[in-house]
């Protein structure tokens, strides 16, 4: 994987256009990557994802992917991207957040961490070594070091403890890393994450730890988890002060329209969340001019397109009647339409935004659109 930064010169802002370029194929930064959870953006058709949204690299997770339909059958299948026919590239995350939020009766030990299935209850261990072993199997082009994602409520004693087991934890997982090999004949690349929670001399301790490893690129996490918006970003500008400049920067599970764009703004080159498609399939659709509710009665006769001006062709192929209407009457197409119709934006955003940074002028940019991408419409 290489990184080319092409433009971090603006005014006012830490905002970067790149090019990560990885034997999958490229990706122009900054990117939001789309959800796909199980191997698949929820309700969404990959020719879809690829031509209409427009997306360049989408995530896939261990957690789930390992418990079903698990390591053999992908790698029978000659991994991931055979398996779910994305050729584009795919990012695993390690499955930690999903081991410390969705899993029954976990324990954290030195050699890794124990869970109980979400599934059936079967009892399993995941560490650093196997996570990457896992991963090895998908495929992945970027593979995530493993993990303790803290809540963000957290003490700074336990914060700390955690800190240093997710520091032993990298160390291992990057040593095996490095001492494996590609299963498939493509290059993987290894993000180690910056942990610390809400506290800054943490941070910044994480922040040098993952620097000194030297990996390809490097992800930020434990944000988004329960503490202030202020604080998260406060947190991103203290990490990105220390990662290196010559590297992709990944901030995990974030967020918002405007999350993104100030993001973007302190520096941050990609993104991941389920907030499009999850708030899509509840009716939530965000656009350039602010919010919809479709579930509201105020769209009930409004035959005007779900948006004139979207990215994506279900903005002039429905109206916001008839979306409603779909909604209401709880048609599965509703969940489709509005997934594609976020999705779409989501892409659309960020590469406006790189257009503009590009163009010198994203400040300016970004407080006009921040204003109306959270407006309530």
């Amino acid at each position: 994987m290489k990184f080319e930064l092409i433009s971090s010169n603006g005014t006012g802002t830490n905002a970067r256009a790149g090019v990560i370029t990885t034997d999958h194929g490229t990706i122009e930064t900054p990117i939001f990557m789309p959800v796909g959870t199980v191997g698949s953006v929820k309700a969404v058709h990959m020719h879809e994802l690829r031509d209409d949204i427009k997306a360049q690299i989408i995530l896939g997770n261990t957690y789930h992917l390992y418990l079903r339909p698990g390591m053999e059958i992908i790698e029978q299948a000659g991994g991931l991207h055979k398996f779910n026919g994305w050729e584009r590239p795919i990012l695993t995350d390690s499955g930690g957040f999903q081991v410390f939020s969705l899993s029954a009766n976990r324990k954290l030990k030195e050699e890794g961490a124990y869970f109980r299935s979400h599934i059936d209850g079967s009892k399993h261990l995941f560490t650093p070594e196997k996570v990457v072993d896992i991963q090895r199997s998908f495929g992945s082009d970027i593979m995530m070091a493993l993990d303790e994602c803290p809540p963000g409520t957290s003490d700074y004693d336990y914060a700390k403890k955690s800190l240093q087991l997710t520091h032993r934890w990298l160390k291992r997982g990057w040593d095996h890393f490095n001492n494996t090999e590609p299963k498939y004949g493509h290059k993987q690349a290894f993000f180690p994450i910056v942990q610390g929670c809400v506290y800054p001399d943490l941070r910044v301790e994480s922040a040098k730890f993952v620097r000194d490893l030297g990996a390809e690129g490097n992800a930020i996490g434990g944000l988004a988890v329960g503490e202030p918006v202020e604080k998260m970003y406060e947190m991103i500008e203290v990490v990105n002060e220390i990662l290196p400049q010559d590297k992709p920067r990944y901030l995990m599970g974030v967020g918002t329209p405007a999350n993104i764009l100030e993001a973007i703004d302190r520096g941050v080159d990609m993104m991941d969340c389920v907030m499009p498609t999850r708030n899509g399939r509840n009716g939530m659709l965000f656009t350039r001019h602010g919010i919809m509710n479709m579930r509201n009665k105020k769209w009930a006769d409004d035959f005007s397109p779900i948006q004139e001006d979207g990215a994506s062709y279900v903005d002039r192929a429905y109206s916001k009647a008839y979306l409603r209407h779909l909604f209401i009457s709880q048609e599965i197409l509703a969940l489709q339409i509005a997934s594609i119709h976020n999705l779409a934006f989501y892409l659309w955003l960020v590469g406006k935004a790189r257009k503009h940074i590009i163009a010198g002028d994203f400040k300016a940019w970004k407080e006009e659109m921040v204003v109306n991408v959270t407006r309530r419409l």
